[in-house]
């Protein structure tokens, strides 16, 4: 099927199917639902760790990625807002990323815009996430430090900031 003959209503249900599946695999931390909605030869193109060819090489990223510091203290990728574009099979959005609360309810997170593009039958072959890496690490950063000064900040985050923060939890 051409990119251009799904209808915006098609691409709204798989999108609205996508994510509740993305919401799900945050919850319960099993990422592998969430990488059966890309097609056997997905391209996923993360700016920062590189262009990925086929389900399998984005599932072995996603779960190294989503069950390390800092993502494994990512606790859902809500949209903010979206586009369907109809004539490219694309859902165009901004994904919140917040961080577990650190002990006193603060919410802390940056954001991402990603572009899917629709296959068909429930599935995408393509996404591409743009976000500049260094609000990441800063509120990366930031929830490590507000974790120490309430006394929850779990060792592995401490190491991360060793290697990535500025050379230790300030």
């Amino acid at each position: 099927m051409a990119a251009n003959q799904f209808t915006r209503d098609e691409l709204a249900t798989a999108f609205a199917e996508f994510e509740a599946t993305v919401d799900r695999a945050a919850r319960t931390r099993n990422w592998d639902p969430w990488v059966d909605h890309y097609t056997d030869d997905v391209v996923y193109i993360e700016h920062a760790a590189g262009t990925m060819h086929g389900r399998e090489e984005v599932r072995a990223w996603i779960w190294k990625t989503m069950e390390s510091f800092p993502g494994n203290h990512m606790i859902s990728f809500p949209s903010l807002w979206r586009v369907y574009d109809e004539a490219t099979a694309r859902v165009l959005c901004e994904l919140d990323n917040p961080m577990r609360d650190p002990g006193d309810g603060t919410i802390i997170a940056a954001t991402n815009i990603s572009i899917v593009t629709y296959a068909g039958g429930g599935k995408w072959c393509r996404q591409e996430d743009i976000y500049n890496p260094l609000r990441f690490v800063a509120a990366t950063a930031k929830w490590c430090r507000k974790a120490q000064e309430l006394g929850t900040l779990p060792e592995e985050a401490a190491q991360w900031m060793t290697r990535f923060g500025g050379g230790g939890v300030r």
